[in-house]
């Protein structure tokens, strides 16, 4: 299957023809290519997060398989409640690196795309990032310690079990000053901050208490510099699930970028300024998800490049162009693998979390770039706005069913999608169908069966199919089959962009 390249438009600048490139992917016709209901994906990829819920669920619960579970996180070990939050994906464990950036993610589809979601969509939306904050404040709450993950995932993961029947050992990973969790702490910080500007116009007390334990946390990632992994009470439990493989010094600059976008304090547009440089930020340009910030880093900051004009924050912007020029099959930059079936493509397992990460960028930078009235330039052509939503548009319909296989990759939309996923309360019966004790070893047979999960996981976003688009609907395959909850937050902004402007 080739791509095609539709050029459309000349335009006269400074009295010479220069091409202005709006690429659009155009597949063979063994791809289905059909509308799409924005609207009921967006609603269904919020609703996921109910799925994923830890602690004493609300009575409004939508998922109704779900039961309370993790009643006790933090009581044994610290005499603390840290009840609550997200279990990352298809485990029991809380990992506090993952959904400190799932919540960033939530937080921002809504800084950005809010306005264009339905209104009840929006507060479904402020719901699930405060189930977020919620348990994040829990972590930061005792001045100089840092609770980075509850549960011990060799236990949990040696064990096929629902939540609310967990009885795997919950163990809680702290660090104390002056030991380093400079990434945690600052994406805890980042999360804080971006969710603190989603909830200041409808609940500005909140916002505010947000934004202040986002400065102190920021204050411990920076005074106290280095690898939450590198704490040998803490390496055991995080690696090598969620290790720092990228350096903490991209998640300085992200955590310094949010505040300052969140306060307009100076002396954060100060720190990305002077250390944008010490701290590598010119570094893995082209990468972004929950290990490594940059390329999101860069579209953040560029924003005030492009609306302030300042020439001190240039040196981002430069980079978050670079990327985009990345994207483009036809640019003389262009890196990125695409599919057959033109899914970005990256090797390691989940892949779908960087289609909705960088589909995101793409959206946010178009409408960073719409309002100052400006383009890409990457050599050899123009990328304009549309050409970025172009590229985003093509992934999102991958996603959602536009594929060689005519799979939707979201559970529960469409006709077709993925039965069996690599999920613990999905494929167990529900404490409400079976509400005797399911142990550890004897859930192997459901973990092992062939038959669709009982519990359907709605909005949930599998890791995807490989690089020949192919996709085996097998609960063991977890690199393809299981969902986490960082693919689908940025997705929520991308599904409102989509809802609002589906052509």
């Amino acid at each position: 299957m080739k791509f095609h390249y539709v050029l459309l438009f000349l335009l006269h600048h400074h009295h010479r023809q220069q091409f202005f490139l709006f690429v659009s992917l155009v597949f063979s016709p063994s791809v289905r290519c059909g509308h799409h209901d924005y609207s009921d994906a967006l609603s269904k990829s919020i609703l996921f997060f109910e799925g994923q819920r830890s602690g004493v669920l609300p009575r409004d619960q939508r998922m109704k398989w779900r039961e309370h579970s993790g009643l006790s996180d933090g009581r044994s070990m610290y005499n603390m409640d840290l009840t609550g939050g997200y279990y990352d994906a298809g485990d029991n464990v809380k990992f506090g690196f993952p959904m400190a950036f799932t919540t960033t993610m939530l937080a921002w589809s809504v800084i950005e795309f809010g306005e264009l979601m339905p209104p009840s969509e929006l507060r479904n939306a402020l719901v699930a990032i405060r189930w977020g904050t919620d348990y994040l404040l829990k972590t930061v709450s005792q001045p100089n310690r840092i609770f980075v993950q509850v549960g011990d995932p060799y236990k949990d993961h040696n064990c096929w079990e629902r939540p609310e029947d967990m009885d795997t050992a919950r163990t809680v990973y702290a660090v104390d000053a002056p030991n380093p969790a400079s990434e945690v702490a600052a994406e805890t910080a980042a999360a804080l901050a971006a969710s603190s500007m989603a909830f200041r116009s409808v609940d500005p007390g909140y916002a505010q208490t947000l934004l202040r334990n986002s400065v102190r946390v920021f204050q411990y990632a920076d005074n106290f510099r280095g690898a939450y992994s590198d704490n040998s009470n803490v390496r055991d439990g995080a690696c090598p699930f969620y290790c720092d493989f990228s350096g903490y010094q991209d998640e300085l600059l992200w955590g310094a970028a949010w505040l300052r976008r969140a306060s307009q304090d100076n002396s954060y547009l100060n720190y990305i300024e002077i250390n944008g440089k010490t701290l590598g930020a010119d570094d893995n340009i082209n990468e972004f998800g929950w290990d490594n910030k940059h390329a999101g880093l860069n579209v953040l900051v560029s924003k005030e490049a492009l609306e302030g004009n300042m020439y001190s924050l240039q040196s981002y912007k430069v980079s978050a162009d670079s990327f985009m020029c990345t994207l483009i099959p036809d640019s003389s930059s262009s890196h990125i693998e695409y599919t057959p079936g033109g899914l970005i493509y990256k090797p390691g397992g989940s892949n779908l979390q960087h289609a909705t990460t960088i589909s995101f960028l793409l959206l946010v930078y178009a409408n960073y770039l719409d309002r100052t009235s400006q383009t890409v330039n990457c050599g050899n052509l123009i990328a304009s706005p549309l050409s970025l939503r172009t590229i985003a548009k093509n992934q999102a319909d991958y996603i959602l069913g536009d594929n060689p296989m005519g799979l939707s990759y979201m559970v529960g939309y469409g006709n077709r999608f993925p039965q069996r996923i690599h999920h613990r309360g999905s494929s167990l019966p529900s404490v409400k169908d079976h509400p005797e004790f399911i142990a550890c070893k004897e859930g192997s047979i459901y973990f092992n069966s062939t038959n669709p999960n009982p519990n359907v996981l709605v909005g949930a976003i599998v890791g995807g199919p490989g690089e020949d688009d192919i996709y085996d609907d097998d609960r063991a395959d977890f690199r393809k089959s299981e969902p986490t909850t960082y693919i689908n937050a940025p997705f929520v902004g991308v599904l409102a962009y989509f809802a609002a402007n589906p052509s």
